[in-house]
């Protein structure tokens, strides 16, 4: 028996990586998943894709998350489409490196704009809907980043940090109404933009440990088929050898 089975997920960055991953999850359990990022023709191929892999319901929506009006038609359309939704994953992310006097104010508000207004706008648009469907779920795709930084990382860093607390106060408003918020933090993944085998910040070039986005998708497929009444709150899944505790 599949797990989502009439379930609905709109996934923020899912046209690749850990995204591309849990769409790939949650449609082989029946789920209706609809695709989020401002790639347009990669995100048409992912849809492809996995409606090939899957046999799933895989919808594909342009969207500049940092954009609040591209967000509002987003979910709009899916509301369309599908006339519910039962999960939001905001996965969607932007990094930017170097050392603080050397960051520029426009780097800084990408990353910010992306990481933390973009899941904001998503949250915000996803909790009107969920609030009077009696309920729902929002993950969070964080990072170890937000609680142990590399050097240089300043933007990503703290725009981790923020996310954290986002999932903790929309965990807050949204329980007497049934929404459950959890956080979701990936160590080293080797995603596309990896497969040198390195983290995408710090000092060395050397390889690095790391675990496949299937992973980070079997755990974002537990914490959206825990009960209602139980919520995951924070996960953190990383490489087994990962340099973690004082690294930096």
């Amino acid at each position: 028996m599949v797990q989502l089975a009439g379930k609905v997920a709109i996934i923020t960055g899912g046209g690749s990586g850990i995204g591309k991953a849990i769409a790939r999850a949650f449609a082989a359990e029946g789920c209706a998943v609809v695709l989020a990022a401002r790639g347009a023709k990669r995100l048409a191929a992912t849809a492809a894709e996995l409606r090939d892999a899957t046999g799933g319901v895989i919808v594909d929506i342009p969207t500049d998350i940092t954009d609040e009006a591209q967000v509002a038609a987003l979910f709009a359309q899916a509301m369309a489409r599908f006339g519910r939704l039962d999960i939001l994953v905001n996965n969607s992310g932007a990094f930017d490196s170097g050392r603080i006097d050397q960051l520029t104010l426009a780097a800084w508000n990408h990353v910010m704009g992306v990481n933390v207004t973009g899941a904001f706008l998503c949250t915000r648009e996803a909790f009107r809907i969920m609030k009077d469907a009696g309920g729902g779920r929002i993950i969070n795709i964080g990072s170890i980043a937000g609680q142990r930084p590399r050097e240089h990382s300043a933007p990503y860093t703290t725009s981790k940090h923020a996310i954290w607390a986002l999932t903790q106060c929309t965990a807050l408003d949204g329980r007497e109404f049934g929404i459950a918020a959890g956080c979701l933090h990936p160590g080293n993944v080797l995603v596309e933009r990896r497969q040198h085998g390195r983290a995408a910040s710090g000092k060395g070039d050397e390889r690095e440990p790391m675990i496949s986005p299937d992973d980070i998708a079997r755990t974002a497929l537990l914490m959206v088929t825990l009960p209602p009444e139980a919520n995951m709150l924070e996960a953190i899944v990383m490489p087994i050898g990962q340099k973690y505790l004082g690294r930096g």
